[in-house]
């Protein structure tokens, strides 16, 4: 009724503003006064666009954080005790993934021999989790800057090489740079496993604060909204492209199909066994602390 107030507490779901993520979780908004597709009578949820590595260090701080966050997952090792990943909205790319790019073309052999300079978009980020697994920890210089500047540091030559994530995947030679490595086709070659990138996670006290079952009904409302997503293809396509930083149509179509799959609606046995593989590798590196994968949040299963 008109002047009623919405009592349900808002659940915040942090994101990155790239176009897989808008595509996975736009109905779960209201959208110019129109109520979400997928709607839940115990909680309202409210977009919170934030860069990957931000968000990785604002789960780590530990300071306001988000109800429901995006993550790297090489980052969740350390925010474990926090939050919970959820079976679905993981990035996997089996056979692809973050690329190792330069100016002119090298070895990665090139670029351990040289202790190269090397622009990283977060040194959170799986994406330099795994360029330390190919190279080495030690072996070349980090340079940290924001993703969406690494192609130009390179093609500047402030580096000798980075590596591109989001969109930089299937536009770095648009930009006039060389594939050094696929890190993602590196790693399924070794392990036969996707490459578990981003993953999504929920805050471990939400039931205590909210009620018990208050988790599950997160749970569904995001597998739901994958759901929607997917058999709504076109107009998520168009939700999409708000976040897609320039890509036309078919790239932006293009980049979704890469990270928007089956391992999205539920990571199954394999992403478990990829994520755990991921942290026994990084542990045993020391790149990580040890953590033990444990089961994630899911509705699906329990529930049909």
């Amino acid at each position: 009724m008109p002047g009623m107030t919405d009592s349900r507490p808002v659940i915040r779901l942090g994101y990155s503003p790239d176009p897989d993520d808008a595509f996975m979780w736009w109905p779960l908004f209201e959208h110019e006064g129109r109520p979400p597709l997928v709607s839940s009578e115990t909680f309202r949820f409210e977009p919170v666009l934030i860069d990957i590595e931000s968000a990785n260090r604002r789960a780590e701080a530990g300071e306001d954080l988000l109800e429901i966050s995006a993550l790297s997952c090489g980052q969740y090792p350390r925010v474990a005790d926090r939050y919970v990943m959820t079976a679905s909205g993981s990035s996997m790319g089996h056979g692809y993934g973050p690329k190792l790019v330069a100016r002119t073309p090298h070895t990665p052999e090139d670029l351990i021999a040289g202790h190269s300079r090397i622009a990283i978009p977060g040194a959170r980020t799986t994406a330099n989790l795994v360029l330390n697994l190919l190279l080495g920890k030690g072996a070349f210089e980090p340079v940290e800057v924001p993703f969406k500047d690494v192609p130009d540091h390179v093609r500047d030559g402030n580096v000798d090489a980075g590596v591109v994530i989001h969109e930089g995947q299937i536009t770095f030679e648009s930009d006039g740079l060389v594939l050094v490595r696929d890190l993602g086709a590196w790693w399924t070659e070794r392990t036969g496993l996707p490459l578990p990138l981003g993953i999504n996670a929920v805050r471990r006290d939400l039931d205590e604060l909210h009620g018990a079952g208050s988790m599950m009904e997160i749970a569904r409302c995001l597998e739901a909204s994958i759901d929607h997503a997917l058999a709504n293809r076109d107009e998520s396509i168009e939700h999409a492209l708000a976040h897609a930083r320039g890509l036309d149509t078919a790239l932006a179509d293009q980049f979704v199909d890469l990270y928007v799959n089956d391992l999205t609606v539920d990571v199954g046995d394999q992403g478990e066994a990829a994520v755990s593989l991921l942290f026994e590798e990084a542990s045993e590196a020391g790149l990580l602390s040890e953590v033990p994968m444990a089961p994630p949040l899911r509705y699906r299963t329990l529930n049909e």
